[in-house]
């Protein structure tokens, strides 16, 4: 039987905010390592995802939704989901079918000043009311930019996830195995706790507060013995009147916070938690890069 050489690469995962590239990538995985959310911009760090197939290691990096920053935090968000396009063997620009705004066109710019293959992912088609439209569509970006493939998919729904993952397979260049195949990620436990407790406030608290919060993990104590992992975690405002909202009237949004956020990090850890959540105000520390890097947030030098 003839050896076929071992494939392995970085997928880069790119495109506006609210796309559907956390939701992509979950799909891809069969497990949840992104968190997602309604609200655009869920998505601050790189996050890695890791699938590993016998013939082959992909290893996807998860971006920040590209816009158009006006500020340090937002700049260095940007910054971050665009430097993975040169480091990467291939690229996924994700865009929801009706949405044509212009931070497509800087998206584009961008990925013309590399040579790294793209595939465009047209997500979300399964809201198409009109799916004579989509034909269409297609041939618009495919003038447009040079795209090795156009691929219409649900990541909601599973769809077209399958010819997504052959398509990107064609692209991967020989390579070794970077990670043992049961790693699905290479992000440490506490940095997913922390991205679970800011997607249940995401979730659970409306308007732009959501925004301004930072978790940070202090501690994570594992007890072997207990089947019990302690954890306990800061979650940090910009102002007064945010931490009043998050806490709530008697405690009440806080505590619902932690039952939803422990609920599903027992069941990302396959443990008990015990999950205590305290929050304290950080004066405007978007706009400081102290603190964001204390968050592990990018900073512009």
């Amino acid at each position: 039987m003839e050896n076929k050489e071992f494939k392995s690469g970085y997928i880069a995962i790119v495109g506006a905010p609210n796309a559907g590239k956390s939701t992509l990538l979950n799909q891809i995985l069969k497990q949840k390592i992104s968190i997602t959310a309604p609200k655009p911009q869920t998505t601050r760090n790189r996050i890695t995802g890791i699938l590993s197939r016998p013939d082959c290691q992909i290893i996807f990096v998860d971006t920040p939704g590209i816009c158009k920053a006006g500020d340090e935090f937002n700049r260095g968000l940007v910054e971050t989901a665009l430097s993975t396009l040169s480091e990467s063997d291939a690229v996924l620009f994700v865009l929801e079918p009706d949405d044509d705004r212009s931070i497509h066109e800087f998206i584009l710019e961008n990925l013309r000043r590399i040579s790294t293959p793209v595939i465009l992912l047209i997500n979300k088609v399964d809201t198409l009311r009109n799916k004579g439209l989509l034909l269409p569509l297609i041939e618009r970006w495919r003038q447009r930019f040079d795209f090795r493939a156009i691929i219409p998919i649900s990541a909601l729904k599973d769809d077209g996830t399958g010819e997504v993952l052959a398509e990107v397979v064609k692209l991967l260049p020989e390579g070794p195995q970077y990670y043992p195949e049961d790693y699905i990620t290479d992000q440490p436990e506490r940095f997913f706790v922390g991205e679970l407790i800011r997607e249940k406030i995401f979730h659970l608290v409306s308007q732009e507060i959501p925004y301004a919060v930072a978790v940070l993990v202090e501690k994570f104590t594992e007890m072997p013995e207990k089947n019990l992992i302690e954890i306990e975690a800061v979650i940090n405002v910009e102002r007064d009147s945010q931490k009043g909202i998050i806490i709530g009237k008697g405690g009440s949004m806080l505590k619902e916070i932690g039952k939803q956020a422990r609920l599903e990090i027992e069941t990302f850890l396959g443990c008990h938690i015990y999950l205590g959540l305290f929050v304290r105000v950080q004066k405007n520390w978007r706009k400081d890069p102290r603190a964001l890097r204390e968050f592990g947030y990018p900073v512009n030098q």
